[in-house]
């Protein structure tokens, strides 16, 4: 059907059957990745942990103060996020030239795609998500997060559509997090 789509897991605070708190606690240094999410005014708007895992990454993001609705999120091939359009955090990561974008998109081979983030009508979200795409550390013949230059996991305006080149529709860059 969408072999894509279900290389993820979108588990919402609440909804999960079970913890992943141990798993948290248990993560060392080297095994997890971390990162201060800032909006376009430079102020924090929460946080970002990416944490190895089987064959990808564990993401769990923590948000505040964005615009309520569904937001389209993405890896991007640069540790930079410089306030207020984060133009220097780059383009999505990407193992593959030239680039196709899509979760949904059969040829797609985008490997900084990943779903879209809901967040509350309080301007909140907090969600843990899945990704087979990446791996902390390049394994697998996947990008790495702490590849030599970093990663930065940005939230766009928009939800993404899946579809669309080149970031589905997702428009503007509304907040960041350098990974480290």
């Amino acid at each position: 059907m969408f072999p894509r789509i279900r290389q993820f897991a979108l588990l919402a605070c609440g909804v999960a059957a079970f913890s992943t708190s141990g798993l948290y606690a248990r993560a060392h240094a080297a095994d997890t990745a971390t990162g201060n999410l800032l909006g376009t005014d430079s102020a924090p708007h929460g946080n970002v942990q990416v944490t190895a895992a089987p064959h990808g990454v564990l993401l769990r993001i923590t948000a505040q103060g964005l615009t309520p609705g569904w937001h389209g999120i993405h890896f991007h091939e640069k540790g930079s996020c410089e306030a207020p359009k984060f133009t220097s955090a780059g383009a999505h990561v990407h193992a593959t030239t030239p680039v196709v974008h899509g979760l949904l998109n059969a040829d797609a081979n985008d490997a900084g795609d990943l779903p879209n983030l809901f967040v509350g009508r309080d301007g909140k979200a907090t969600v843990e998500m899945y990704s087979t795409l990446m791996t902390l550390n390049g394994t697998d013949g996947h990008p790495a997060v702490l590849d030599a230059d970093g990663t930065s996991l940005v939230i766009h305006a928009k939800p993404d559509d899946y579809h669309s080149q080149p970031i589905g529709g997702a428009g503007d860059r509304v907040a960041c997090a350098v990974l480290r």
